[in-house]
């Protein structure tokens, strides 16, 4: 009976790792598809009050994601924590888009969050 707990709890260790780096890996993967469809994008987004092209927009949320990495444990919780407003100022970023009206970027990005996972079905 001990010796099958040992078994069963070496094969936890060894696999339960395996299991975390694909979701680890699923997430990085929504995450940089996120930040790269926002720099292709032609929208313009607004942080505390000044438009931003949609390049810097990608350069800014990529560095708040690089320091605050720990704080996105999922594709939602990096829009949610990160992407949809100021650390500072707590201001809602806006995104607006050609031919749509502004608005908030935590919207626009689950959106697009929405449609990748849709597409990867």
């Amino acid at each position: 009976m001990r010796c099958s707990l040992i078994v069963i709890a070496a094969a936890l260790l060894y696999f339960v790792p395996l299991f975390a780096d694909d979701k680890d890996h699923d997430q990085n993967i929504e995450i940089d598809h996120l930040l790269e469809t926002i720099g292709n994008s032609e929208c313009v987004f607004i942080r505390n009050g000044s438009r931003h092209s949609a390049d810097k927009a990608e350069e800014h949320l990529r560095m708040k994601y690089e320091r605050g990495r720990r704080y996105a444990v999922s594709a939602e919780s990096f829009i949610e924590k990160l992407a949809s407003k100021s650390s500072i100022t707590r201001k809602i970023y806006m995104m607006e888009c050609p031919g749509s009206k502004a608005e908030p970027s935590s919207e626009w990005l689950t959106h697009r969050l929405e449609e990748f996972r849709r597409a990867q079905k």
